[in-house]
């Protein structure tokens, strides 16, 4: 039986303050390791690189399986538990370590459970509000999470100026209960699990007479489109991932004093321009087309990457920073939107959903690694420009490869009889 109204509504009420405080956990320390490390520990940049990307490796390692993991519990809201506790832990141990390999590992456990979060907090959501509703949902998601970003950004950089760089470890401990408490109000009856891994109505019938078993994983290779989205994923992710830490650090050898604090106006004001994009993506994307909103993130890019260049004030780089805002804010909106499209009716979303974040996990990884070379032999204009051109690939294969993937059931109400895009 569905659940009723009432326990649809506290259930999206639930999910609204779950994204909300894990905005703060998911992602572990996030760019603010990089400036903790560089100004208490006294670290040099390929250091910090190769640390980064370490930890971003033990996240490859674990997404494709956590999204299998996701596909196939019903235990949804525990592990996302059990992922926030193992995040936050391996976080709040870092001021007891200084050399190398302690910090690389403990942080490399952070992320490898941080990576549950994606594909949980889409399962749940599409087990809740169905595919019709799902692109509208996931807007709702992004924007709670960038309003917890950017009010957590503030909070840290007013404290660390008062305390110094180590008080965001306090914040990480409060939203992290803030989340465990959201997470358990989602109700359990709440979520179709079905529904959770991308089966329809119609498939879940057609499954029942092959012993209910969902497409084969073999999907995740045949299904071209999806080949060529995790490529375009993987080069935004090794022009982007990297970019938000290199500011940090300019700003931080600027002034160290302050820059914990600037660093937090970076991501304070990206975060409120995210707000808006992701609730854009919401309402519109549907509409317009999801691959137009893909590129439109991915062209944001190497304009971005060129104006870090122009100036090293600290009012350009913070300005500059918004256009992360529209880049990312999209991006986070549409990805989930599009796998869904590709994966509707296969029982493979969650599994999809962490081989693409895989993709993302690779460019992310070699995007720090490269940036800190770079600025070692030719400067932190170098670095920009490299990854800008990064970029540029990205919207060229996006461009020629990459199909518009359609929008919701109703825009498609064949859909289900396909149950993915298939091979070209």
């Amino acid at each position: 039986m569905s659940p009723d109204e009432t326990t649809t509504r506290r259930a999206s009420r639930a999910l609204d303050a779950a994204n909300f405080f894990l905005a703060d956990v998911r992602d572990g320390l996030g760019p603010y390791l990089a400036i903790y490390l560089l100004t208490e520990q006294k670290w040099d940049e390929a250091s910090i690189g190769v640390v980064m990307s370490l930890a971003t490796i033990a996240g490859i390692v674990a997404q494709t399986p956590a999204g299998a993991l996701v596909d196939t519990v019903r235990a949804k809201r525990m592990i996302m538990i059990a992922a926030a506790i193992v995040v936050t832990a391996s976080s709040l141990a870092l001021p007891l370590m200084s050399s190398f390999w302690p910090v690389a590992v403990s942080q490399s456990i952070a992320n490898g459970a941080g990576v549950i979060f994606a594909p949980a907090i889409a399962a749940v959501s599409l087990g809740i509000v169905g595919a019709r509703a799902f692109t509208a949902r996931i807007g709702r998601n992004e924007t709670f999470n960038h309003a917890g970003n950017a009010v957590g950004a503030v909070i840290a950089g007013a404290a660390a100026y008062a305390l110094g760089p180590s008080a965001v470890f306090y914040l990480m401990a409060v939203t992290s209960a803030g989340s465990l408490i959201s997470v358990l109000a989602i109700p359990e009856r709440a979520i179709d699990h079905d529904a959770a891994r991308g089966l329809s109505h119609q498939k879940q019938g057609a499954a029942s007479e092959q012993g209910g078993q969902p497409s084969g994983l073999g999907i995740l290779l045949t299904c071209r489109p999806l080949l060529i989205f995790a490529i375009c994923v993987a080069l935004f992710h090794l022009a982007n991932a990297a970019m938000l830490p290199l500011v940090g650090q300019k700003l931080a050898l600027q002034d160290k004093n302050l820059g914990t604090s600037l660093m937090s106006a970076c991501i304070a004001a990206a975060q409120l321009v995210m707000v808006p994009m992701a609730l854009l993506v919401g309402a519109r994307a549907d509409r317009w087309g999801h691959k137009r909103f893909f590129l439109a993130a991915l062209l944001i890019l190497p304009l971005r990457a060129v104006l870090y260049t122009l100036s090293d004030d600290k009012a350009w780089l913070v300005g500059v920073q918004l256009l992360d805002g529209v880049g990312a804010g999209i991006f986070g909106a549409i990805m989930p939107v599009i796998v869904a499209d590709l994966m509707r009716g296969t029982g493979r979303f969650n599994v999809a959903q962490g081989a693409v974040i895989t993709a993302q996990s690779i460019g992310a990884a070699l995007s720090t690694a490269m940036a800190g070379l770079v600025v070692v032999h030719g400067g932190y204009s170098a670095a920009f420009l490299t990854l800008g051109g990064t970029a540029a690939l990205a919207v060229v294969v996006c461009w020629l490869l990459l199909p518009e993937t359609g929008g919701t059931e109703a825009a498609h109400p064949n859909a289900t009889a396909a149950p993915a895009i298939p091979a070209e």
